[in-house]
């Protein structure tokens, strides 16, 4: 473990006093980093845990819904509890007298990580400018996009590379009002910022300098375009960033370039995931590929299952705030709470049959609970519907293909946040 990452780690893991220690191994001595396994309760280098991380939580539900680690996280894969935390506001990302995962500078930080009212104010004018007209306006341009890159492809193919990875950044892209010569740049920025949403003990010192020159070279571009944007507005979400305003209220340029990160990163490689996991789920099950084939109205509904089963983003941490009481047991302020929504989204007490994918569960007339690939309360996900929008185009014209997997093994990404592949190798054919 890199000696860089150690202050993080303890500033969000102290040392839980004596009478509330747990059952597991004893905190390292102070002058060793904690192993991850210590710090999460699982280990995500696991190769098994990448290939299929839900038998791993299943064992750690298995000691209880709450439950602190050997260094004094407490973890949860409730969903009860999940959507408890994700909805109380004594629980956010700004403890009075704690950590997070890394410190970033406060002039850098989205409303992804602030609380109210920083988070309300911000959230309030972004939404302005990021309205569902314009999400459902984009419906014809991706239409157009996915036949386009999937025209283009036969034979063997690495679906990622062919259509998961280019439609949202495309779509990402143009929505900002970024040049078509300049998208490849977005490529290696949004790579090494999916990576460092992971907790700074995850990642070696190179990956963390990488992270860091990604976010600058960003800014430093979209600073750039912003300052043509107000001279020169056009009709793109950039210029509409630059322009909003509530009651003489507007986003300073650091607000800007912060929501334009977090577009970049929550707009695109989310869906990036959405698409490729949601794939691979329905390929894996030939009977249900058969039966969304000949219900291609129902696919918003399969995308939802799709979401549940294998969601793009795996986790969620919150503070608490002040001391909160936690299905009974005493959460003091300060405190960090992980949250496992992918866990939470195949919670027995919640899901019928939760480990098989239903891919009509979602469907009209069928009341099944909501899941939690999203998000929940004030932070849930303000690029939801363009997330189902591009999910639902790209995967009902994908399977209007004949389409089979590739035998072997396959591949996942290092990321522990995010969750997909690094490949998806299939035979593609036109549709006949």
């Amino acid at each position: 473990m890199e000696e860089a990452a150690r202050p993080a780690v303890r500033a969000a893991t102290d040392t839980p006093p004596p009478e509330a220690a747990p059952e597991a191994a004893p905190p390292a001595a102070p002058e060793a980093a904690p192993e991850a396994a210590a710090i999460l309760g699982f280990d995500p280098s696991d190769p098994a845990f990448r290939a299929d991380p839900y038998p791993h939580y299943r064992a750690l539900a298995a000691g209880g819904r709450l439950r602190r680690t050997a260094v004094g996280l407490w973890v949860t894969t409730s969903y009860e509890l999940c959507e408890r935390v994700l909805r109380d506001p004594r629980f956010g990302h700004r403890p009075q007298n704690g950590g997070l995962w890394r410190e970033a500078p406060v002039r850098r930080r989205s409303f992804l990580t602030l609380d109210p009212p920083d988070h309300t104010r911000l959230r309030r004018l972004v939404s302005k400018a990021f309205t569902p007209r314009l999400v459902e306006r984009l419906r014809p341009r991706i239409e157009a996009l996915v036949d386009e890159l999937l025209g283009g492809a036969s034979g063997e193919t690495d679906l990622i590379a062919a259509l998961a990875y280019p439609l949202p950044v495309i779509v990402i892209s143009e929505m900002l009002g970024v040049p078509a010569r300049d998208r490849d740049l977005f490529r290696g920025w949004s790579d090494s910022l999916a990576r460092g949403l992971d907790p700074d003990f995850l990642l070696p010192d190179a990956e963390i300098t990488r992270r860091d020159e990604a976010r600058a070279e960003f800014a430093a571009y979209f600073r750039e375009l912003a300052a043509l944007r107000r001279a020169e507005p056009r009709d793109d979400l950039l210029s509409a960033l630059v322009g909003v305003s509530d009651g003489g209220d507007v986003l300073t340029e650091e607000e800007l370039l912060a929501t334009c990160v977090l577009l970049l990163v929550a707009g695109h490689e989310t869906t990036v995931n959405l698409i490729g996991n949601g794939a691979l789920a329905l390929l894996r099950a030939p009977e249900h590929l058969a039966a969304v084939r000949s219900r291609p109205e129902a696919v918003p509904a399969v995308v939802e299952e799709l979401l549940r089963y294998d969601p793009p983003v795996q986790l969620t941490l919150r503070a608490a705030l002040e001391d909160v009481e936690l299905d009974g047991t005493l959460i003091e302020a300060g405190r960090l709470v992980l949250l496992l929504t992918g866990a939470a989204n195949r919670d027995p007490a919640v899901f019928a049959d939760p480990d098989r994918l239903d891919p009509f569960r979602y469907a009209e007339g069928r009341d099944a609970p909501r899941h939690l690939a999203f998000g929940h309360g004030i932070h849930f996900c303000l690029g939801a519907p363009l997330a189902r929008l591009e999910g639902e185009i790209a995967l009902r014209k994908l399977f209007e293909r004949d389409v089979a997997l590739v035998p072997g093994e396959l591949a996942y990404r290092d990321n522990l946040v995010l969750r997909g592949l690094r490949a998806l190798p299939v035979t593609l054919r036109p549709p006949a």
